[in-house]
């Protein structure tokens, strides 16, 4: 049975997990361009649509984790590895990437701008729950031993998705205030951090295997 400080680490480590890579600060100006022309009412309608949808797509993918892989025949240190090495590839991306203004030069908001209901697409997936994001989900399983671990994370995925529709819905003022250079920055510190979440992935991920018991056991058998 977890423990009181487990479940709240565990709620606190999925904030800090999905937080910087769905990033509702960088999307803020994303999410105006594509609902231009629409009324504040459309605008909010859309918001919390998205939001439920991201929480609905984060949470199927951590109940089916497990089922995922083992269907596929995938380890949880392999999963680890593997998801950090996305997650860290997606952190450095946004690290090296020149300042642009996502608003303006980016075809895909151009074409989301066009389509009637954004709310899933692209809004929810891939801006808000993308392959990232999806692979820091799925990585918590490894870390949940029973139903109230579940809980923990689900709580952590809603706190987020809380944070990022109060974010979204001060963004005409947020990017009002921060600016284009505050958010080019502010993208920079994200992903840092996010290359670092990815890491340690990784690491875990490579201690999971050096300390298996099964290839311990291999080890010194053969010698």
């Amino acid at each position: 049975m977890p423990t009181i400080s487990h479940f709240w680490e565990l709620i606190l480590g999925t904030v800090i997990a999905l937080l910087p890579i769905i990033n509702p600060l960088a999307t803020a100006p994303t999410f105006l361009a594509i609902t231009e022309g629409d009324t504040r009412a459309r605008r909010m309608e859309q918001l919390r649509l998205a939001c439920i949808y991201m929480v609905a797509i984060l949470v199927c993918f951590l109940i089916g984790g497990r089922l995922i892989m083992g269907f596929f025949g995938i380890s949880i240190p392999g999963l680890r590895i593997a998801g950090g090495l996305l997650v860290a590839g997606i952190g450095s991306g946004m690290l090296m990437a020149p300042p642009r203004d996502p608003a303006k030069d980016d075809a895909a908001h151009e074409e989301a701008r066009a389509k009637r209901d954004i709310a899933f697409s692209p809004l929810a997936m891939p801006m808000m729950s993308g392959p990232g994001s999806i692979a820091v989900t799925i990585g918590f399983t490894s870390l949940s031993t029973g139903w109230l671990d579940y809980v923990a994370i689900i709580l952590g995925i809603l706190i987020v998705a809380a944070i990022t529709y109060g974010t979204l819905r001060l963004s005409e003022r947020v990017v009002g205030v921060i600016g284009l250079n505050g958010m080019n920055a502010l993208s920079k510190v994200m992903g840092f951090l996010i290359l670092c979440i990815g890491i340690q992935f990784v690491v875990n991920g490579v201690r999971g295997v050096v300390t298996d018991p099964e290839l311990l056991r291999a080890i010194r058998d053969a010698f």
